[in-house]
């Protein structure tokens, strides 16, 4: 009986491969976390985007090659400005993201757990407040399924080209300035 078929395994191997990165690449360190929230150590912003830059030309290549399939989640503001406070006052809470929370505790760091049950406890809450959120909060604006280059009306590659030049001059601000 195989207990995991292939895109299980890839996925677990993507997963161990990325975690493996994150501790090498020092962002699960709660210095790091500390100065990325106060902008004074642009380490955590730095590898961010290099995964972006990395993914997006990675999953729209895939999506050409037709390897893959895109399905946008709804462009809703009210779900965005929402979960966007939430998961920004639980890294500032905790000191972690969920990628790094889960790091970390790898890392045998147990304080780690208090921001996974964090997660946990606010998943289901989430799940019970859902008929709530969808009268209320997820009426507000929803563009439907789209991405920032139909939303801007540009070529998907000249949106990737564009944002891997602003990405580069701000990597070059942030070497500049010791960030």
């Amino acid at each position: 009986m195989n207990l995991l078929n292939t895109e299980q395994w890839l996925g677990l191997a993507t997963g161990i491969l990325f975690g493996f990165l994150l501790q090498k690449g020092r962002v699960l360190r709660f210095d790091k976390q500390i100065g990325a929230l106060l902008l004074q150590d642009m380490t955590i912003l730095k590898f961010m985007l290099s995964s972006i830059l990395v993914g997006m030309v990675g999953i729209l290549g895939l999506s050409e090659l037709g390897i893959i399939t895109l399905s946008h989640k709804p462009m809703n503001v009210g779900a965005v400005l929402v979960g966007g406070t939430l998961f920004g006052a639980g890294w500032a809470v905790m000191g972690f993201c969920p990628g790094t929370s889960v790091g970390a505790l790898g890392e045998g760091r147990w304080h780690a757990l208090f921001a996974i049950a964090g997660m946990v406890v606010g998943a289901a809450i989430y799940a019970e407040i859902y008929p709530l959120l969808q009268t209320t909060v997820l009426t507000w604006q929803d563009y439907g399924k789209i991405g920032l280059p139909q939303a801007l009306g540009l070529s998907t590659w000249l949106v990737v080209a564009a944002f891997w030049g602003v990405t580069l001059l701000l990597f070059l601000l942030f070497e500049k300035r010791g960030l």
